[in-house]
């Protein structure tokens, strides 16, 4: 029993201390300071924000759905015919 509860605690405390090392890592991520070379291009407004982030990956994934379905309805179609 005492064993068990060793492995969870050893197991939390590595999780824990293993999200703290990747905050610490990823903190110049919000750092205000520029960097040299640093040459941000203009920001997307909203709608450009969405267009990319939500309307490309559904209509990128209908077109890729709707291809799987066309090819296997005309694998069928020869399989019933041959």
């Amino acid at each position: 029993m005492s064993n068990k509860v060793n492995k969870n605690v050893l197991r939390a405390g590595t999780i824990t201390a293993g999200t703290a090392l990747m905050l610490l890592m990823s903190s110049p991520a919000f750092a205000l300071t520029r960097d040299d070379g640093d040459d941000p291009g203009p920001g997307l407004s909203v709608i450009q924000t969405l267009g990319l982030y939500v309307a490309a990956p559904i209509v990128l994934f209908l077109v890729i759905a709707g291809l799987v379905v066309l090819s296997d309805k005309s694998r069928k179609q020869t399989k019933s015919q041959g």
